[in-house]
């Protein structure tokens, strides 16, 4: 098992985008950059025997920030905050102080605002093989969000198979927080649509959403609806094939519990992607939106060539009190630990 440090040569706002290597005995490889804690490689053996990268992304940390990528920006494999998905109208209230952020189309303020935790350069704190920590200290009104707020996240391979991502918050003044990941997964060995890879999720609920994509508060049922992942079934079976999924499910567990949140199979490289989480809900996105050139080895992305499972509170929780809080105070802390384990089916 070992960690290793590789230097890109590459500055962002005074800092050096690093790239932190972890692998197992297992042969089992990540790659995460320091700039958005971006999980840039996930590669494990398949049932053939062969390495298989199973996260989108970049050869290359130049892509990550061009224009061309931006302008059509997908977060790829990156961490978002300080406030995942959508906020109504980007408004929220704490202690009956207002804070307007930033919109973006729609009006909704959407994962941070304009440059969110994934556009940030995270200091290297520690690398005990094979693991890293990463700190960022996100300032007081940056994106209009109150309160300066310390994050860390460890990222730790096991001999397992388990990609173990342990988040850390603290602030100095009541503010909103609810972080995820947000990488892009394909177990198959040639890439292509995501249609008949296997899903489960233990969830009997989904949350509502306006035309926006906006959570209202409302839960609806899964039973009887395409929304239905009880039991194993081909994530296209159901779906609208123009719109795939793009929800957030109410997990079946009791709050603070570390469960289940999904399992995805590929038959060609008879590899299983399970997470577990101690988050509330699992947002389930199939990539409607993806349209990237000249990804990895040049390979181009479409839309439903991935799915994404980004464990975290309620979206719009900051705006709707029945909701499991998302106010961080001083003296609290938040954390979170969310588990991508490898198998073989």
């Amino acid at each position: 098992m070992k960690t290793k440090l590789i230097r890109t040569g590459k500055i962002i706002d005074g800092k050096e985008v690093l790239g932190i290597e972890l692998t197992n005995t297992k042969g089992t490889y990540v790659k995460v950059y320091n700039y958005g804690a971006i999980l840039n490689k996930f590669v494990v053996t398949n049932k053939h025997g062969e390495k298989q990268d199973i996260v989108l992304g970049f050869d290359d940390i130049d892509q990550y920030i061009s224009e061309a990528y931006l302008n059509d920006y997908p977060y790829f494999g990156a961490v978002i905050g300080r406030y995942a998905n959508r906020i109504k109208n980007g408004r929220f209230t704490i202690d009956g102080v207002t804070h307007q952020l930033s919109q973006a189309k729609g009006g909704d303020c959407l994962h941070g605002g304009d440059i969110g935790f994934d556009r940030r350069v995270w200091e290297v704190l520690s690398t005990i093989d094979p693991s890293v920590t990463l700190q960022y200290v996100s300032p007081d009104g940056e994106e209009n969000f109150p309160g300066n707020l310390t994050v860390q996240l460890t990222f730790k391979l096991t001999d397992e198979d388990e990609l173990i991502l342990d988040f850390k918050a603290t602030t100095d003044a009541p503010t909103a927080v609810n972080l995820t990941h947000h990488s892009y997964f394909n177990l198959s060995p040639d890439l292509g649509s995501i249609a008949n890879h296997i899903h489960r999720m233990p969830a009997s609920n989904y949350l509502e959403q306006d035309d926006n994509y906006v959570v209202t508060g409302k839960l609806l049922p899964v039973e009887g609806t395409i929304h239905d992942f009880l039991g194993d079934k081909p994530i296209g079976r159901d779906w609208d094939p123009a719109e795939g999924y793009d929800q957030t499910y109410v997990l079946d567990k009791n709050y603070g519990e570390f469960t289940l949140a999904s399992e995805t199979a590929e038959e060609q490289s008879g590899l299983k992607l399970s997470v577990y989480t101690t988050e509330p809900v699992a947002h389930f996105y199939t990539a409607k939106y993806l349209n990237v050139k000249h990804g990895k080895q040049g390979k181009d992305y479409h839309p439903f060539e991935a799915f994404c499972v980004e464990t975290q509170h309620q979206p719009n929780a900051v705006n709707i009190p029945a909701f499991p809080s998302t106010i961080l105070r001083p003296g609290e802390t938040y954390k979170q630990t969310t588990i991508y384990k490898i198998e073989h089916t």
